[in-house]
């Protein structure tokens, strides 16, 4: 099996550890692409479930959202998605709307409050409940 990492070629030692327990076996890094001896493959491990791999790793280096994966027989491609200039305007955008705001004096803050009980009525002992 190949993965061609293209333009991530700079994070293939750290993916080829990533995937080292997933597929059974680490992949040998060589330049842009990634090899792993389909004998030396875990049982049951598709290209499939590998592209589902590196797309988790991407997700927690925070790239996923800048990179398309690619299945082709045994062949994984990994590619960078290329954005028009729109795009990169909102991404920046979006990048300077994430900066936490802190929250002014002035705001009331919600308290929850709790649930008042009800008053239960006390039953009047009678005769015939001594009985």
């Amino acid at each position: 099996m190949e993965i061609s990492l293209g333009t991530l070629k700079d994070q293939g030692e750290e993916l080829a550890a990533f995937l080292e327990p997933r597929v059974g076996t680490k992949p040998s890094v060589s330049g842009g692409t990634l090899e792993v001896e389909d004998g030396s493959i875990r049982e049951g491990v598709r290209p499939r479930h590998v592209k589902t791999y590196i797309k988790r790793f991407m997700y927690m280096k925070g790239i996923k959202k800048n990179y398309r994966v690619f299945v082709s027989g045994s062949e994984l491609t990994i590619q960078e998605i290329e954005l028009g200039e729109k795009e990169e305007e909102e991404k920046k955008a979006e990048e300077k709307e994430e900066v936490p705001v802190a929250r002014s004096p002035e705001e009331p803050k919600q308290e929850k409050k709790a649930s008042q009980k009800k008053s239960r009525v006390k039953k009047k002992k009678t005769e015939s409940d001594d009985q």
